[in-house]
Order: C-alpha cells, then sequence, then structure tokens
C-alpha cells in the first residue's frame, strides 16, 4: 500500500526530480530548446523563467541570469555559444504551427 506523502515529503521529491530534470538538460546539450519547444511546448528557458517566477512570488531576489545559470548550469550567452546552433526552416516553420500565438 502507498504511503501518503506529507507535504515536506512531497516538496522534497519534487526539489530531487526539478534538480534530475536540470542536470539531465544540462547533460544533453545536443537537445536544442526549439526542438524541446516543438515537441513538448517547453524549453530550458520557460523552465528558468518558472524558477524565476517562483522566486518573485516568495520574495526571493533572483535575476534572469541567476535563474538561467541554475538551468543552463552556466551564464547563458556561453551555453548559447557552446551549444545552440541557428535553428533550421524546418525547425522555424514547425515552431511557426505548433505555437502560433508567439507571433
Amino acid at each position: 500500500m502507498d504511503h501518503e506523502l506529507t507535504e515536506d515529503e512531497q516538496r522534497t521529491l519534487e526539489a530531487a526530480a526539478f534538480r534530475r530534470l536540470v542536470s539531465h538538460l544540462q547533460q544533453r546539450t545536443d537537445v536544442q530548446n526549439i526542438d524541446m519547444m516543438n515537441l513538448a511546448g517547453f524549453c530550458r528557458n520557460c523552465l528558468s523563467n518558472w524558477y524565476l517566477e517562483a522566486a518573485k512570488e516568495r520574495d526571493i531576489d533572483l535575476s534572469k541570469e541567476a535563474s538561467r545559470e541554475r538551468v543552463y548550469g552556466m551564464p547563458y550567452a556561453e551555453w548559447k555559444a557552446k551549444h545552440q546552433s541557428e535553428a533550421t526552416a524546418e525547425q522555424r516553420e514547425a515552431f511557426k504551427t505548433s505555437h502560433p500565438h508567439s507571433h
């Protein structure tokens, strides 16, 4: 029979799952943000924005740059220079189709 989680246990497990997701995304530098957006509807930038929003909701002083560094594992500009490639025409078209509200 499953144990009913306390709020603290649930928070602990959610935090561990979040850390694992972030670690996974930091290791999978071959996966481009545009592909994540096209397939899953979110990317590393979304995750860092959610992290920043959570900080603001709790009156925690955190910059956008710091939240991105937490998710990317390095400054965003450095990650882009090392790992981000130019989006292909197919990727851009797929993004237009999957995110028509983004225009």
